[in-house]
């Protein structure tokens, strides 16, 4: 099964940017996407992106389209989220997973913390 490390993460001032990579290895037989997930402080996971291995294919979250923009790099197995005009609001871990449904994951890394500062 698929195991994923999260890095890229740090602190910014608001309207600034970042660039987080996935590295995936074991390609997961149940899925041909990628999707990013964030958790702030005393809140739920929620969905950020996706992208699909396969035709790169792309979906966001309402509260990121515009802002964000996810890729893949099939030949290094790595999944970007390029992160511009970053608000305080953007501040959680961020995570990667081989699933676009948080239920249906079975194993979490341990992400990388974005902090936007006002």
């Amino acid at each position: 099964q698929v195991h994923v490390e999260e890095s890229g993460g740090g602190l910014v001032q608001a309207g600034g940017s970042l660039r987080l990579s996935c590295a995936a290895a074991g390609r997961s037989f149940s899925s041909d996407a990628m999707a990013w997930f964030r958790q702030a402080p005393g809140k739920e996971r929620e969905f950020v992106a996706a992208v699909w291995w396969s035709a790169g294919n792309t979906v966001y979250a309402d509260s990121v389209k515009g802002r964000f923009t996810v890729s893949r790099d099939n030949a290094k197995n790595t999944v970007y989220l390029q992160m511009d005009s970053l608000k305080p609001e953007d501040t959680a871990v961020y995570y990667c997973a081989d699933k676009t449904d948080p239920r249906l994951v079975k194993y979490w890394g341990q992400g990388t913390q974005v902090t936007v500062s006002s």
